[in-house]
C-alpha cells in the first residue's frame, strides 16, 4: 500500500468514482456530502459521462469531471482540482450556468429546468474560513428567504483538513482524508468508520498495480504540472508587467531609483534599463 497512485489526480479520481462498476462508491460519497449539508440521501444515480478508455490523458479533449443525474432529474457535477487556476468562483458559476442552461432545448418551458449541484474538491484554500465544507445557495440577504433552490455549490477544501484529523468519527471527512492521502497508515481506521470507503481503497490499490494505469497517471501528472507552471508563469509575467508600468510612472515623475526599487521590489538593474528606454 506504500506506492499508491494519488487519488487527487483527476484521471485516477474519475477511474475510482466515475465508472459504472463503482457507481455505489460515488453514491456513498455523495450521500455523505449531502448529509453534512442537511439534505436527504439519494437512492440511485445515473452517470452522464462514465469513465471509458477514451478518457485518456493523451487526448486533450478528455473531461475528467463527473456528471450524474438523480432519479428526480437533479444534475450533479463533481470536479477535482489539484492546482489553483484562480478566479475559481467565477469559473464555477460559469460552468454551473452552462450546465443549467443546457437542459433546455429551443421552445421548451423554463419549468423543465432542474436543480444543478456543483461539487468542487480542491487541493488548496479558496475561502477565508476554517470550514473544509462550504455550501452556497441563492438567499435574500436579511431574511434568508430562498430565491430558488436550483443553485447549489459546494467547495471541499482538502487544505483545511489538518485541524480535523483527530476529531472525525465517520462521514464526509473520512472520504476527504482518503483523497488527501497523506496518512495511508490510518486508512484501516477510516474504512472501519466509513465502510463505503473499502471499495474505493480496493479500486485505488488495483489501479496502482496496473502498469498501463500507472503510465497514464504519470502522463496526466505531467500535464497537470505543466499547466500549473504555465499559469504561474503567466501570472508572474503579468505581475512583473504591472510593476514595470508603475516603476516607469514613478521614474517619469522624478522619483529616485532607490525609492522606486523599494516600493516595487524591482532590482536596480531592471530600473536602469527601464530608465534608459524612457
Amino acid at each position: 500500500m506504500r506506492d499508491l497512485l494519488d487519488p487527487k489526480n483527476d484521471f485516477v479520481f474519475k477511474r475510482i468514482f466515475g465508472s459504472e462498476e463503482n457507481k455505489d462508491v460515488l453514491l456513498a460519497f455523495l450521500n455523505c456530502t449531502f448529509h453534512e449539508a442537511g439534505e436527504p440521501p439519494l437512492t440511485e444515480i445515473l452517470l452522464m459521462n462514465p469513465y471509458t478508455d477514451k478518457d485518456s490523458p493523451q487526448d486533450k479533449q478528455s473531461i475528467f469531471d463527473i456528471q450524474a443525474k438523480t432519479t428526480e432529474g437533479k444534475l450533479i457535477n463533481i470536479e477535482m482540482q489539484l492546482f489553483n487556476r484562480y478566479d475559481n468562483e467565477k469559473r464555477t458559476l460559469y460552468y454551473w450556468s452552462k450546465q443549467y442552461a443546457s437542459q433546455l432545448e429551443e421552445g421548451q418551458s423554463y419549468k423543465k429546468l432542474k436543480k444543478c449541484v456543483t461539487i468542487n474538491i480542491v487541493n488548496f484554500t479558496i475561502l477565508p474560513n476554517a470550514r473544509y465544507h462550504n455550501v452556497f445557495h441563492l438567499r435574500e440577504k436579511d431574511s434568508g428567504i430562498p430565491l430558488t433552490d436550483d443553485l447549489e455549490i459546494h467547495f471541499l477544501e482538502l487544505s483545511k483538513l489538518n485541524d480535523h484529523k483527530t476529531s472525525h468519527s465517520g462521514g464526509l471527512l473520512n472520504w476527504l482524508l482518503f483523497l488527501k492521502s497523506d496518512n495511508i497508515e490510518n486508512w484501516e481506521v477510516l474504512k472501519m468508520q466509513e465502510p463505503g470507503l473499502g471499495k474505493a481503497m480496493t479500486a485505488l490499490e488495483f489501479l496502482s498495480q496496473n502498469a498501463e494505469a500507472r503510465r497514464l497517471y504519470e502522463m496526466r501528472q505531467k500535464a497537470l504540472h505543466d499547466e500549473a507552471s504555465l499559469r504561474e508563469g503567466a501570472r508572474e509575467e503579468g505581475e512583473l508587467k504591472g510593476k514595470l508600468e508603475v516603476a516607469a510612472k514613478m521614474l517619469a515623475k522624478g522619483m529616485d531609483m532607490g525609492s522606486v526599487a523599494e516600493f516595487t521590489g524591482l532590482p536596480m538593474e531592471e530600473l536602469k534599463k527601464l530608465n534608459q528606454s524612457h
